[in-house]
């Protein structure tokens, strides 16, 4: 089980490489004073799954951890856990919101080039 969440979280690093890479490419196809539309579509939708993805993932694995750091027996206090907790839940909201605004950012930068 642990194994699973282990590689579970490498798949989510490698997505959030996908991400990374679609967003530099999309930002050196707009430096370009030719737009190449279709890739930059390809590139914006690759990018917008990727980052659903990673951000289904995260939650779930962020749920379970919430699961069972208030639902299993132990001694002493629970304060460390759920402080670790709320700040991996702010940092994966922050995340969540920049890569929407680089979302947003890229999707204007778009439409010119469907009209």
């Amino acid at each position: 089980m642990a194994n699973d969440r282990l590689r579970s979280l490498e798949e989510v690093e490698k997505e959030i490489g996908v991400v990374l890479q679609c967003a530099g490419n999309i930002i050196l196809e707009l430096s370009k004073e030719k737009h190449n539309a279709s890739l930059l579509d390809r590139q914006l939708s690759q990018f917008t799954g990727c980052v659903s993805r990673v951000e289904s993932e995260l939650s779930g694995q962020i749920r379970y951890l919430t699961q069972v750091a208030t639902g299993q027996p132990h001694e002493g206090s629970t304060y460390s856990a759920r402080k670790d907790c709320q700040m991996a839940l702010n940092r994966v909201e922050y995340a969540r919101l920049k890569l929407g605004e680089l979302g947003q950012t890229c999707e204007r930068l778009l439409d010119p080039l469907t009209q």
